[in-house]
């Protein structure tokens, strides 16, 4: 049980289905598909890929100063949309981070964030490749000479996963824990996790939190395609946007996506102090891991989240779902949520954006925080007939009204590995 309460004030979301929280919470109300055709990459084919891709971002309006904009050039997509998603958290959150202005002490400011692999943005290289090319064959003896001086010599600092933390953590002088978990779609999660427990144990009055995701990097498209990744492929379809269906009958696998959500956490007495806003508590929260997937992991993960939050099933009001879309891990998953909690109302947020990889649980997290505050849990999208297979209530077609105030989030990751966090309004 957590001794020291935790709670989030702040929240910067970046989505294919909005940009700032409003704007995401009419998409999810309103069940807007953030999925489509990929326009942002040069195809030879006539049918482009499908994904979800934020539109209408512009990363330089997320930057202080004219001098700091140029920090943009050792910034890979996924940096900068994790870095924009920071500012928006920190503004929403009253949090002055200046130079001369500052509510919080920067040796008391750490982050946590879930990372992932970065994709290589092909064009930085394509000169060096170019310079190897002899004859129609590439020379390979010709790559420490001719290609190296054609690569720009800090493009490793666009690719690293903890250069988003690393970013944002200069950008507000954040001199305390500063830590990177890479674990898939519970990543974001995993960090939240992480924060909460350095706020427990007094090594920070504030954390910045969340995680990063871009799936739709040419590089990861290439090789969910060779791998056949179920993650990130989906049989072509006639229209994108009605795929993915999580907890469907129909359902067929996922889309990829793009995408970031930061929070700031603090301690309750910290937020008070400063005359902060508090969107909600963390109640508790769990990891297990279940490596044959049968959903053991899942159950016990719930099990053991409503333990540390001192609940029991009848005080959840919804359960946020990973809801992949899949066949094999929604049967799974909604088996496993059921077994634990019975007839609670399950919504699920892929229909919307398919999977931001480490940045899922954060973006699909806001949904839920905002679920509170409103009292309405968005409906599933795509969810239209829901599987045999898949024994649970799912919220289908409109916004359920809910007078609950506790809200589960779950997100589970490649190994068998399942995060349950319970969050409450209070």
């Amino acid at each position: 049980m957590i001794k020291k309460e935790v709670v989030f004030t702040g929240i910067g979301v970046i989505s294919p289905i909005g940009i700032g929280v409003e704007t995401y919470w009419t998409s999810l109300l309103e069940s807007r598909s953030g999925i489509g055709f990929l326009q942002s990459l040069e195809v030879f084919q006539a049918r482009r890929p499908m994904g979800a891709e934020v539109t209408g971002f512009k990363p330089k309006e997320y930057f202080r100063s004219k001098k700091d904009v140029k920090q943009i050039k050792v910034m890979s997509r996924d940096i900068q949309l994790a870095f924009a998603a920071a500012m928006l958290a920190c503004t929403d959150a009253g949090l002055r981070t200046g130079e001369t202005d500052r509510n919080v002490d920067p040796d008391r400011l750490g982050i946590s964030f879930g990372a992932d692999l970065i994709g290589l943005e092909l064009p930085e290289l394509l000169d060096a490749f170019r310079a190897g090319i002899q004859g129609g064959q590439y020379d390979f003896t010709t790559w420490g000479n001719a290609a190296m001086e054609k690569i720009f010599p800090l493009w490793m600092l666009k690719y690293l996963p903890n250069m988003p933390a690393c970013h944002i953590g200069i950008a507000h002088d954040a001199r305390g824990p500063n830590n990177s978990l890479t674990l898939q779609r519970g990543a974001s999660l995993a960090a939240i996790l992480e924060a909460v427990r350095l706020l427990e144990r007094g090594a920070a009055d504030v954390m910045i939190c969340g995680g990063y995701g871009n799936c739709i990097n040419p590089s990861f498209l290439a090789r969910a395609k060779t791998h056949k990744f179920v993650d990130t492929a989906v049989d072509p379809v006639v229209d994108p946007a009605s795929q993915p269906r999580p907890f469907d009958a129909d359902r067929r696998g996922t889309l990829p996506g793009e995408g970031a959500a930061v929070f700031i956490l603090e301690t309750r007495e910290f937020a008070q102090a400063r005359g902060a806003k508090i969107y909600a508590k963390v109640s508790g929260f769990c990891s297990r891991t279940d490596p044959k997937s049968g959903g053991t992991g899942i159950q016990q993960a719930i099990r053991g989240a409503l333990y540390d939050a001192d609940l029991t099933p009848d005080d959840i009001g919804h359960v946020n779902a990973d809801g992949l879309g899949t066949l094999v891990e929604d049967a799974v998953e909604a088996k496993a949520i059921h077994a634990e909690l019975g007839d609670i109302p399950v919504t699920s947020f892929k229909g919307h954006f398919g999977s931001l990889g480490s940045g899922t649980g954060a973006v699909e997290l806001v949904g839920s925080l905002l679920s509170l505050q409103h009292g309405l849990v968005p409906p599933t999208r795509n969810c239209e007939r829901i599987a045999p297979d898949c024994p649970i209530n799912v919220v289908q077609g409109k916004p359920l009204p809910t007078k609950s105030t506790t809200a589960l989030k779950l997100n589970t990751a490649l190994g068998g590995r399942t995060f349950a966090l319970v969050v409450t309004n209070s």
